[in-house]
């Protein structure tokens, strides 16, 4: 009997993770479980001998796009959760999610509500077009409904149509935007993603990230893959002609100012621009990008 969901759990020098493991796994019953070990220099497998799971070690490391791509290679259930080593699960609400899919043979993704450590709750989330580029925020409600994506570490999706878009793309590696290009391809392609702030979630963000590169090096990286999604995925000629003013706009401006964070992030994303402009060519376009840009500003 095929497995209904696959539970994928990249993990990356997190000391809690055994700890937040032995939460999640009493409420993860019937489950596949797959925790991916982005660090090749670690082995996870005798903290986690213990526990009832799949543990796969990358030989190098891939980022969380690769690390989240081993774990669909690996999965055979009908739905994919992607659960950060970093959240913790309160109750098995997840799984009313499945009726959503049911009920909806067009959809792509259910997003969840996260509480943080001071007690905000978050996880809806807008895209829209400003200044030549893609932006984001949080939106103004936690009303149960479209959002802007669903978040890497805490949502259900279809496992067919995420195969069919090929995963996450490893273009973002190491991190950032690529939930945010997923969703984005998904909603080109005709497909919806919700938010469901009745099933919660408990995110203990970490220092993973900060631990390991310097505030610089994050932006850079942020602004190459703000970039990479653009020049990948925007195909409308309004926005494309935005952009290329904005951008020699904010080039002009970095150089003028001695900033070279986000000339490392362009430059960076330039490198890239032969395999982005091949990943172009693989993207179906139902819906166009005002349609989801406009949209999702409300």
């Amino acid at each position: 009997m095929k497995t209904l969901i696959s539970v994928i759990i990249p993990t990356y020098n997190n000391d809690k993770f055994a700890a937040n493991l032995k939460n999640n796994l009493q409420f993860l019953k019937d489950c596949e479980i797959i925790v991916v070990n982005d660090n090749p220099d670690i082995s996870i497998t005798d903290q986690l001998s213990i526990f009832d799971v799949q543990i796969i070690h990358h030989q190098k490391n891939k980022g969380f796009a690769g690390a989240v791509n081993t774990g669909i290679h690996s999965s055979k259930g009908d739905h994919i959760f992607l659960l950060n080593d970093d959240v913790l699960l309160q109750d098995d609400t997840f799984q009313n999610a499945l009726i959503e899919f049911e009920n909806n043979s067009n959809l792509f993704a259910v997003s969840f509500a996260q509480i943080e450590k001071n007690g905000d709750m978050v996880g809806k989330n807008i895209l829209f077009w400003q200044n030549g580029f893609i932006q984001h925020d949080q939106a103004d409600n936690l009303n149960k409904g479209s959002t802007g994506w669903a978040e890497g570490g805490s949502a259900i999706f279809d496992a067919k149509k995420m195969k069919q878009l090929g995963g996450m793309d490893e273009l973002y590696s190491p991190f950032y935007w690529e939930d945010i290009d997923l969703s984005y391809r998904a909603k080109l392609c005709g497909y919806e993603v919700i938010f469901d702030p009745s099933i919660k979630v408990i995110h203990h963000h970490e220092t993973t990230i900060g631990s390991q590169f310097s505030k610089k090096k994050i932006t850079s990286i942020a602004y190459r893959n703000q970039l990479i999604c653009i020049w990948k995925n925007i195909s409308s000629l309004s926005y494309i002609i935005q952009h290329k003013y904005h951008l020699l706009k904010l080039l002009v401006q970095s150089v003028l100012k001695g900033d070279d964070t986000f000339l490392k992030g362009f430059f960076q994303a330039l490198l890239l621009f032969p395999q982005i402009i091949i990943k172009r060519f693989s993207i179906s376009h139902i819906h166009s990008d005002h349609e989801i840009l406009e949209k999702y500003t409300q």
